[in-house]
């Protein structure tokens, strides 16, 4: 069986920014009901030199579909600042986990080969699409999707590893 970049990059994404966007949905209902103020979540961090759970979710959505946007366009960088409070987030998370659905296999496919250069400052490291979506961004979008979800855990939302993992490609 043949795996195409959709099924590896498109296909990755669509479950775990589901998931983001789902457990950041019960950790806000949770909010709600132990009263805690969702807004003091999105400064919050595991770790004083790292980056707050705002980043975070904002690099779920710049290592999907942005990441898309950039091996369509040949060029990625890092995510620009936004000030968005919690509930502006989860909008963000789920506009992400909407416009990946909307993707063809066939437009994501076509990416295939094509130069991707990453930019950084001075720095710019060359990549193919799939060198690019398959070791750098999907890597990236786990690991801010998991520190989202540990933050979101630390604080005390009710998340288990069901919550992180989303919707399973089962056979049915």
């Amino acid at each position: 069986m043949a795996i195409s970049l959709y099924d590896v990059s498109v296909g990755s994404m669509l479950q775990t920014v589901g998931a983001v966007s789902a457990f950041v949905g019960k950790a806000r209902a949770w909010c709600s009901e132990a009263g805690v103020n969702p807004d003091d979540v999105v400064e919050a961090r595991l770790a004083a030199d790292m980056f707050p759970f705002r980043f975070q979710l904002l690099s779920v959505v710049h290592h999907s579909i942005n990441a898309i946007e950039g091996a369509r366009a040949g060029v990625f960088g890092p995510p620009a600042p936004q000030d968005l409070d919690y509930d502006g987030l989860q909008a963000l998370v789920a506009d992400a986990h909407a416009r990946l659905k909307a993707l063809s296999v066939e437009e994501v496919n076509a990416l295939e080969g094509r130069d991707v250069v990453f930019k950084l400052g001075q720095s710019q490291i060359p990549f193919t699409a799939e060198g690019f979506l398959m070791s750098f961004s999907l890597p990236n979008l786990h690991f801010h999707a998991a520190t989202a979800y540990d933050i979101l855990r630390q604080k005390g939302a009710p998340l288990g590893k069901r919550d992180y993992l989303g919707a399973m490609k089962i056979r049915t």
